[in-house]
């Protein structure tokens, strides 16, 4: 059987100052196509987000989504704590 884990990531420039939530259901591979900016014109390509500080596994991907939604509804000082 498949595993359907999903990952919710928060990602990060060198100085902290600009935040990406996202989520995925092949974290080590989502995280080589930030570190190679794979989509040059993908906002964490543009703001250079080079850091990984924070993930959260899910038993699903849906899972994940919501998260993903919960986290990106809050204020910056929440994401940051």
């Amino acid at each position: 059987m498949k595993d359907h884990k999903g990952y919710v990531y928060i990602r990060t420039n060198a100085g902290n100052s600009t935040l990406y939530v996202g989520a995925t259901s092949e974290l080590p591979n989502r995280v080589w196509q930030h570190k190679e900016k794979v989509n040059p014109k993908s906002f964490t390509a543009k703001y250079n987000l080079t850091k990984l500080v924070y993930y959260e596994i899910f038993e699903s991907i849906l899972d994940a989504y919501e998260r993903e939604h919960q986290i990106k509804a809050g204020s910056r000082m929440k994401k940051v704590n």
